[in-house]
């Protein structure tokens, strides 16, 4: 078959109507990482613990009646773009979540919680990259996305990974704009001959097609919606184009970072405020815009540890242990906090205790991390093996999802 024939094959393929792509996206899982350590005790304030305000008499923020969650938790003034979620039953928190690590270090409980691993227990490449490889469909370009510059180590080990600021990053650099051209790239990418090109570079044609119709078209956002002008609201908003454009998206990651508050921290206002506001502002915008796609998506967000229980000398809060994840989506058990509350008097623990080794002292860790993940994977991803994922771990049911 001669080079035009090839070419023009090709493009059928790319101006064809029905789909190519593997049966692989229908669920996205979108992990936000608040890096720095979030005071997590100020975003979901245990108000009817009287301890609280002793040990926060600057910083502690007594909630306005309309932030309760029950008769024991509030959220954060800033927070409340959340609250609709939460009453209405799309928005779960797990509260004493953590790990086993007692450095201290942000860096070391990072890398840790993205690894999936326990203290000390090296395992090779990223909790996410090692679900996708235990996936046997075939995965897209775009399966797992992270928007950002570089590939967080949580999808370290993946089958396919791409870091991108923007849709319109996604493109094959061609000669010229057309359909033509890009016809003419792949002919030459998959082959000498059309038998060749097979499934996957069908596959990439319709991913590509797909692609296009985002790129360079202006994007309004659905029910209301109104993002702010944030990198962290650009990056959900890239995100819920890709999702409404069923490009194969399972896994997407975004940072939101600068919540290492030891000085000033603030309490209604001020430095962790204006984050918190950006944090709410951009999920509530989020689920918004989704509308009924809420089913097809779980967002966790969560950070590597929470603050010490009591404010510092210098109005902020230090390392610390134990923090509340949150959970946003159609299929999270929400409306309610999840896990016991461990109580504000911090103590140092043996060695013997795996989830509070001693090391910085702060809310107690009753969750392993491990736990909630797996949860996810397995009732919302339908993960049949966690062990693969998280080797040598036993989960503990947290119930956080439906």
């Amino acid at each position: 078959m001669g080079n035009t024939s090839r070419r023009a094959f090709v493009r059928k393929l790319l101006l064809a109507t029905d789909s190519a792509l593997p049966s692989v996206g229908e669920r996205t899982l979108v992990c936000i990482f608040l890096r720095g350590a979030a005071d997590t005790l100020n975003m979901v304030i245990p108000f009817g613990d009287d301890e609280y305000y002793s040990l926060r008499p600057t910083i502690g923020i007594r909630p306005q009646t309309e932030l309760r969650l029950d008769e024991f938790y509030a959220f954060h003034p800033n927070l409340a773009p959340l609250l609709p979620a939460f009453r209405e039953g799309r928005l779960g928190i797990v509260q004493a979540v953590g790990t086993d690590n007692p450095t201290g270090s942000h860096f070391e409980a990072q890398d840790q919680m993205e690894h999936g691993e326990s203290y000390g227990h090296m395992i090779g490449g990223g909790w996410l990259g090692r679900y996708l490889r235990t996936r046997v469909v075939n995965m897209t370009p775009l399966s797992a996305v992270t928007i950002g510059a570089t590939i967080p180590e949580s999808l370290r080990g993946a089958p396919t990974a791409s870091a991108i600021e923007s849709v319109e990053e996604v493109q094959i650099k061609t000669p010229s704009a057309n359909a033509a051209a890009v016809s003419s790239v792949l002919s030459t990418l998959y082959g000498a001959e059309v038998g060749m090109v097979g499934q996957a570079g069908k596959a990439t044609l319709d991913l590509l097609r797909r692609v296009e119709s985002l790129r360079g078209a202006t994007y309004t956002p659905e029910n209301g919606a109104t993002y702010f002008d944030d990198t962290f609201s650009h990056g959900l908003k890239e995100l819920t184009r890709l999702i409404k454009a069923h490009v194969g998206l399972e896994v997407a990651c975004l940072d939101l970072g600068g919540w290492d508050t030891h000085f000033f921290q603030g309490s209604t206002s001020g430095l962790q405020a204006d984050l918190i506001r950006q944090l709410a502002g951009g999920l509530a915008a989020f689920d918004k815009d989704l509308g009924a796609q809420r089913d097809r998506v779980t967002i966790l967000v969560m950070t590597e540890f929470g603050r010490r229980t009591y404010e510092n000398s210098s109005l902020g809060t230090d390392h610390g242990r134990g923090f509340a994840l949150f959970a946003l989506g159609g299929k999270v058990k929400g409306g309610k906090v999840h896990g016991r509350w461990p109580g504000l008097i911090e103590e140092y623990t043996s060695q013997t205790d795996a989830l509070n080794p001693v090391g910085p002292s702060g809310l107690k860790v009753l969750i392993d991390y491990r736990s909630v993940l797996a949860e996810v994977l397995v009732k919302f991803h339908g993960s049949r093996d966690v062990n693969h994922v998280f080797p040598n771990f036993q989960p503990e049911h947290v119930g956080l999802m439906l």
